[in-house]
């Protein structure tokens, strides 16, 4: 299925307030036959996009795992790359990265320069994203792997600073992210300072492990709420998140004159 208009569904979904749900998945953690049983309750209970990617994704099992995922299922799948090497035509669009809350120039531009020939001239839609590594209380493979510094759980003032000079520099939307197993997921209070201060689709991923917290989060001001790790434990986990996080969308007006 080709989707067009992947921002265009994220950026909707800010203005009327409906919530998205993603399952993030990483192709050198899940087997095909258990991937296989994450794709078939997905579909079952309504997951609105996949995020494909992790910190040290090879390319041709990025390959394998794309074909084999558009082969069970349509719903789209967007890359979420963790270094230029995880790149594929297979997928339907691309998180364009820009490490907004480190100071690694590489991940600022750096990286984006190498890959811009290579992507310009896909087919794949480009989503410039302003990437923001929060504190999860251990050090994760995103901190490792960017060798930067995540900001402090608590500074909500440096989280939504950051956010609002991503917005102005004209980035599309921002991921804020405690990484994968994070120990402590981002608080309630920075997810609800940074939504009040950007007009941009606002991402939220790492450490959600429970319906409760995915819907604490939407309910906080995340527009689109990211699970992998919890999932890859107990893809059972799926259909309640979905739920969860659906239901704090807010209710659609309906035309009484129709």
């Amino acid at each position: 299925m080709t989707n067009n208009g992947l921002y265009a569904q994220f950026h909707e979904a800010k203005q009327t307030g409906q919530k998205k749900f993603v399952v993030l998945i990483d192709p050198d953690k899940v087997r095909l036959g258990k991937i296989s049983k994450v794709l078939e309750t997905s579909v079952e209970a309504g997951v609105d996009f996949f995020f494909i990617g992790g910190s040290l994704v090879v390319n041709d099992m990025l390959d394998y795992v794309l074909k084999s995922m558009k082969e069970m299922c349509n719903i789209p799948m967007i890359l979420f790359p963790g270094n230029s090497f995880q790149l594929s035509y297979k997928a339907d669009g691309l998180l364009f990265l820009s490490l907004i809350s480190g100071r690694n120039a590489d991940l600022l531009i750096g990286k984006h320069v190498i890959t811009a020939p290579f992507l310009k001239i896909s087919p794949l839609e480009i989503i410039s994203t302003g990437y923001m590594l929060i504190d999860g209380g251990i050090m994760t493979s995103v901190q490792y792997m960017s060798n930067t510094s995540p900001i402090p759980a608590n500074k909500d003032d440096i989280a939504l600073c950051t956010a609002m000079a991503g917005e102005l520099l004209g980035l599309k939307q921002i991921y804020m992210d405690a990484g994968s197993g994070a120990k402590n997921p981002i608080s309630e209070s920075m997810i609800q300072t940074v939504s009040s201060g950007i007009n941009i689709p606002l991402i939220v991923g790492g450490g959600i492990s429970t319906p409760e917290k995915a819907a604490a989060n939407a309910k906080a001001g995340a527009d689109v709420i990211v699970v992998g790790n919890a999932i890859e434990k107990d893809p059972r986990l799926i259909k309640e998140l979905v739920i969860a996080v659906h239901e704090q969308s807010t209710p659609q007006k309906t035309n009484i004159l129709q």
